[in-house]
């Protein structure tokens, strides 16, 4: 029989520390609530921003750019989505700020309703047919408004999960807010299969109007959960940094720079495998172009539970060495990826579906709640975590017109390459990333836990 290694003496006396000042060994009462609420609401901002990728890469162009020719048109509506995606480091900024500096629930709330009227919006936006130039510019001005909300999305519903969470399933519950993500995928590519058959312009324009029911459940939801209690101490005790982004970038710089580059890895590989195979297998794969959406459908309701389980495999395991282990399959995928999608075979897409995102993306995301979180301390960490999170998206956002520029140049080799070198990204990213939650760690807040639970016991037992 194995015994636990003893913690040393700093690491038991910051357990300490946080049983004192942070969360509850075993969460609130409320982490279940917190991490549902977190996730509904990812679900309704993923159904929004990622439903604007599935329609860029099947309408847009033809809607909003039809005086030109069909490749420019993709390019034109390519770059609408990337700046959606520029756009959301400025939404990291306000909303970093504001959420070390007023806390995680306001900031949920706001972005929520922003990103909702947007959304609404394009739904009921004029074509290139009906005003002309304006209506390409009315897309680009709500694009930009639901990549403001989306900036302040991501930091906020990780941080309160994270924060509400038990010491030893952190991973598992900010897996829970991450499935939000692929549910939203799931329920905007249900949407738009659905839509498909709808005549003219109503085929695109039904999902984005489809989310003000999302919207409205996600509202009543966030309403009813509770701030930080990780927040709350750092405001009772005095310790709100007055500029937490400043702070942040003064203090750890570093983990900014790394942080950016595991969630490039992700990201912006999902924007290569994910939103550009959707228009590259319907003009270079004609065979396989009624089979994207069926199979991204069900690699979507695999990935509910894929990313759960990868932020739970990394509470057994550790964070960093699995995002090592998925870097490196991103890296070996990139160029079996694009030979595969040309065999007429609906097996064969599903299995690249699954890979692409079930594993790739799903892996890497259900990792990052908590680790980003443990790089950073409370009173500056939803600075740090939005700050990296949404830096990084500009790169992604813009994949998507590097991988059709790329095509031209280099043919189907280009975007592989892509994704190789994102890959290679993320592995260097990875490397020189910190262990938060290794063995040591991770044995000492069980055997913390094992006390905790046996002083309540034996507390139990003499009231009795």
């Amino acid at each position: 029989m194995t015994t636990s290694p003893e913690p040393n003496a700093a690491l038991q006396a910051e357990l300490a520390e946080m049983a004192q000042h942070g969360t509850p060994v075993h969460g609130t009462p409320e982490k279940y609530k917190v991490a549902i609420g977190s996730s509904v609401g990812a679900t309704v901002e993923t159904y929004d921003f990622i439903g604007f990728g599935t329609a860029a890469s099947l309408y847009l162009n033809d809607a909003f750019f039809p005086a030109v020719s069909p490749v420019l048109g993709l390019l034109a509506s390519f770059a609408t989505l990337g700046i959606g995606f520029a756009v959301r480091p400025i939404g990291g900024i306000l909303a970093g700020h504001l959420g070390d500096r007023i806390g995680r629930k306001p900031i949920l709330i706001a972005s929520l309703l922003l990103m909702g009227g947007a959304t609404v919006a394009i739904g009921c936006l004029p074509t290139y047919d009906t005003v002309g130039i304006l209506a390409p510019i009315l897309l680009v001005i709500v694009r930009i408004i639901q990549g403001l909300a989306f900036g302040g999305e991501w930091g906020g519903a990780i941080l309160m999960t994270y924060e509400h969470a038990p010491w030893l399933h952190k991973g598992f519950l900010t897996g829970i807010t991450q499935a939000g993500f692929p549910l939203g995928l799931l329920l905007s590519t249900i949407a738009f299969q659905l839509s498909t058959h709808l005549p003219g312009t109503w085929a695109w324009r039904v999902p984005f109007l489809l989310s003000a029911i999302l919207i409205a459940v996600g509202i009543i939801i966030r309403t009813h959960v509770s701030e930080s209690p990780e927040f709350e101490e750092v405001k009772e005790e005095g310790n709100i940094e007055k500029n937490p982004i400043a702070a942040s970038l003064r203090n750890d710089w570093q983990n900014f720079f790394k942080a950016m580059g595991l969630r490039i890895a992700e990201t912006a590989t999902y924007a290569v495998a994910i939103t550009y195979v959707l228009s590259y297998v319907r003009m270079h794969a004609p065979q396989n172009a009624g089979r994207t959406l069926p199979t991204l459908l069900t690699a979507a309701a695999i990935g509910l539970f894929a990313t759960i389980s990868w932020g739970a495999l990394s509470d057994k395991i550790g964070r960093r060495g699995l995002y090592i282990g998925l870097s490196i399959v991103v890296i070996a995928w990139g160029f079996p990826l694009f030979r595969l999608l040309h065999v007429d075979s609906a097996g064969v897409m599903l299995m690249c579906m699954i890979i692409s995102y079930c594993i790739c993306q799903n892996g890497m995301a259900g990792i990052q709640g908590a680790w980003f979180s443990e790089l950073y301390p409370p009173e500056r960490r939803s600075a740090g975590v939005s700050l990296a999170y949404q830096f990084s998206a500009v790169l992604s956002g813009f994949t998507p017109f590097f991988c059709t520029a790329l095509f031209e140049a280099l043919d189907w080799k280009g975007p592989a390459l892509l994704i190789v070198i994102y890959g290679v990204i993320g592995l260097v990213s990875a490397l020189t990333t910190r262990e938060t939650w290794g063995k040591e760690r991770r044995e000492a807040v069980r055997k913390h836990a094992e006390e905790v639970d046996a002083a309540v016991a034996a507390t139990s037992g003499a009231v009795n």
